[in-house]
């Protein structure tokens, strides 16, 4: 599952006249970025969600095996628009990816692959705040010796993930935030995390592209 239809507002002025998914980073969208790391984790489907400027996502992805979750009536943040998109994934575990960031090093959904047994309910892809590329703030979360993460700490979300769809079920709301399930389990003890370790960069301003595109030359 990859998030496509965020409003982009901190990208502004580029997100104006197009979806922040279809800004380029050394001469290649950010939503096809995210379908290469898809496709090279061998997803047997990938969906992507859009609200905000969606028929230009539609018109980039026509002729792909790509299945649209479209919520151009409501915007359902994360948690909601996986939870709607989920009769077009089929049976968990699920991965989803932001698009809007820059990997370099080993493909972040392969490993999550990897990492991922029977204790998870939820694996999150983190970095050390220190190699996180762009990012404001501090850390969003601490992992102990298990893998399991709490909140606030020195790692950062990096924007890929797995869980398993039927958590989804314990929400009530329509529209909802990731967020939430993470915070049940992690009182549960049901939400890991991994380091990825290669460079990262949030590509969420407009400044953030050119410290992107060195990340890549690097």
């Amino acid at each position: 599952m990859i998030f496509a239809a965020g409003l982009g507002t901190r990208m502004r002025p580029l997100t104006d006249n197009r979806p922040k998914p279809l800004i380029e980073v050394a001469g290649r969208t950010l939503l096809d970025r995210a379908l290469d790391a898809g496709r090279g984790a061998g997803a047997s489907r990938i969906v992507v969600n859009s609200h905000y400027l969606g028929d230009q996502i539609g018109a980039h992805l026509a002729g792909q095996d790509v299945a649209i979750s479209d919520e151009s009536d409501l915007l359902l943040d994360t948690g909601g628009g996986l939870r709607k998109a989920l009769p077009l994934l089929g049976e968990g575990p699920v991965m989803t990816l932001n698009p809007d960031v820059i990997w370099t090093g080993p493909n972040p959904l392969i490993a999550l692959c990897d990492a991922w047994d029977e204790r998870m309910d939820a694996l999150l892809m983190l970095v050390p705040v220190q190699r996180a590329t762009a990012r404001l703030g501090g850390g969003d979360f601490d992992m102990d010796e298990a893998g399991r993460i709490a909140r606030r700490g020195d790692y950062v979300f990096a924007g890929a993930h797995m869980i398993r769809p039927e958590r989804l079920a314990g929400i009530s709301d329509q529209v909802f935030s990731l967020n939430r399930i993470w915070d049940v389990l992690i009182s549960e003890g049901r939400a890991f995390g991994i380091v990825h370790p290669g460079g990262w960069c949030d590509v969420g301003r407009p400044d953030a592209i050119p410290l992107a595109e060195d990340l890549l030359n690097g």
